[in-house]
């Protein structure tokens, strides 16, 4: 919706097209919100219209200038301290596809002569900021009908949904990994588990995988690929014990490619959903009473690892009940 002050003003044009705009070329999440920020502060600089082939780094890889500390200190101009996206969206993938959109747009606007000015735009990008921090957090519903398994695959379901509303981010994996994070640290009773930004790169030589823990190396994932394989056959080098958890429908493509491999038999492939519902309900001595209870210390400990290491509050978990 046009904001008041603009109701009665010639930026009002401009800004219900950026509306429609963000609309249509889902310019939503941390990501594109990041590359529309920096694109708008280029284009005060170079002016208008916009060449998209300057906007790319030297190897023609990146957005020129995308990363955290550029559209920091945008947000901060503007008063918001709050960390956007760790990396400034420039992990995502997709970013120079929403580069080249988002020019083609400010270039029509230009062309079109509509008198409007660039500190408009900003403006706008920040309220859809300023909406995206303010973003409902996900909800995961408890139904004494359901079974534990029920219950969290109405949750990946949500998940998935607003993943696909998001093009390029990988929402399943961020929520699967800090779940798996927060059973491993309140239902095993295990000693303190290290957790990591889930777009945190665990190939360095102090991680074997996303959690290590005692000579497992546990690796969470929505689509196994080689690249996974290869780092199971060196974790077993190192004497490590992979396994790797991913969806029920990952499971087949996980098996089939440690058979090509040739060491399917030394790697445990858990279902997500089965990984967690298992220990819940041994956790809570299959009491009904007790279930609830250890979802909320479960819930409750995802939600500080989201805020500690994520920058996307909206991707924390609500517990309801009912349908």
């Amino acid at each position: 919706m046009t904001p008041e002050y603009l109701s009665d003003n010639p930026a009002a044009t401009v800004y219900r097209r950026l509306e429609e705009f963000a609309k249509e070329r889902k310019f939503i999440g941390k990501g594109p919100l990041a590359v529309a920020l920096v694109v708008t502060r280029h284009a005060h600089i170079l002016r208008l219209p916009l060449d998209p082939g300057r906007l790319l780094t030297e190897r023609q890889g990146q957005v020129l200038g995308l990363g955290r500390a550029a559209v920091q200190i945008i947000l901060k101009s503007h008063g918001i301290e709050r960390v956007l996206a760790e990396e400034g969206g420039r992990t995502s993938r997709g970013s120079i596809e929403k580069m080249r959109d988002y020019v083609q747009f400010l270039n029509s606007l230009h062309a079109d002569s509509l008198g409007f000015d660039l500190p408009t735009i900003e403006a706008f990008w920040i309220d859809r900021v300023r909406a995206f921090f303010a973003g409902k957090p996900l909800r995961l519903r408890l139904d004494s009908a359901w079974g534990v398994r029920a219950a969290l695959r109405q949750l990946t379901a949500q998940v998935t949904a607003r993943q696909k509303a998001s093009p390029g981010m990988q929402i399943l994996g961020t929520v699967m990994q800090h779940l798996v994070g927060a059973k491993l640290g309140i239902v095993s009773g295990l000693p303190t588990i290290s957790h990591h930004c889930a777009n945190a790169n665990d190939q360095n030589k102090d991680r074997h995988g996303d959690f290590d823990v005692e000579d497992a190396a546990i690796h969470v994932t929505t689509s196994p690929t080689e690249a996974l394989i290869r780092k199971c056959s060196e974790n077993l080098t190192q004497g490590k014990r992979p396994i790797i958890i991913t969806t029920g429908k990952s499971m087949m493509t996980a098996e089939g490619l440690l058979e090509n491999a040739g060491i399917a038999e030394r790697v445990d492939v858990i279902e997500f959903e089965q990984f967690l519902a298992t220990n819940i309900y041994e956790h809570s001595r299959f009491r009904i009473t007790e279930r609830r209870s250890t979802f909320e210390r479960i819930l409750a400990e995802y939600n500080v690892i989201i805020a500690v290491h994520e920058s996307d509050p909206s991707l924390m978990i609500e517990l309801g009940s009912g349908r």
